[in-house]
């Protein structure tokens, strides 16, 4: 499959993804944080991307265990990146229910302090919501704006689904499974129950 057939079949299910999840919630809270590494005392950042993928996927596989971020969350995406400035770091997204979470930009905090612990203190995060007017797309997500979430679509998820090979992650692979992007799986419908109407 064609690089850009690749990235156009990745946009399209992850708008689906973001149907079904608004299909379930009547309103989303959509969370936007860069998590990445602090620069050691030469200016580089000497974290590999093994290493940075068994932090993100400990914080991933740990989220029971931290209720006061992850209880009310819906799903999520990532792309991982590699500059030679910034080394390897993550682009998230994480969507939670937003009849449950309001404060998006204190969530964003709360998540990269959770990254900093999670990494022992060599963690460094980048929290979008604090910059909405830059950030285009994120906070709170009604499920009758449809006009913010095509801002969503076009400066937040076109974002995230680039191409594998323009994120830098070929010369720093350990094998083929290393995705640039992941997301969460698409849920079932919960129907009326999930959605309340009016």
């Amino acid at each position: 499959m064609s690089n850009e057939k690749t990235v156009n079949k990745r946009l399209e299910s992850s708008k689906e993804y973001m149907d079904a999840l608004q299909e379930n919630n009547a309103k989303l809270c959509i969370v936007r944080v860069d998590l990445g590494y602090k620069k050691n005392d030469k200016g580089n950042v000497d974290i590999t991307l093994d290493e940075a993928n068994k932090d993100f996927n400990r914080m991933m596989n740990n989220k029971r265990g931290k209720p006061s971020i992850f209880k009310h969350q819906e799903g999520q995406m990532c792309l991982k990146e590699y500059t030679p400035n910034k080394g390897v770091h993550f682009h998230t997204v994480f969507i939670f229910d937003g009849n449950k979470v309001q404060k998006d930009a204190h969530m964003g905090d709360e998540i990269g302090k959770y990254w900093g612990e999670l990494t022992e203190g060599r963690g460094s995060y980048y929290n979008c919501n604090r910059q909405k007017y830059k950030y285009k797309g994120v906070g709170m997500l009604k499920h009758t704006d449809t006009e913010k979430r095509e801002i969503l679509d076009e400066h937040v998820i076109s974002y995230l689904c680039k191409d594998d090979e323009e994120q830098g992650l070929t010369p720093v692979k350990s094998n083929n499974k290393n995705r640039a992007f992941v997301r969460g799986t698409i849920p079932k419908s919960k129907g009326n129950i999930g959605r309340p109407r009016g």
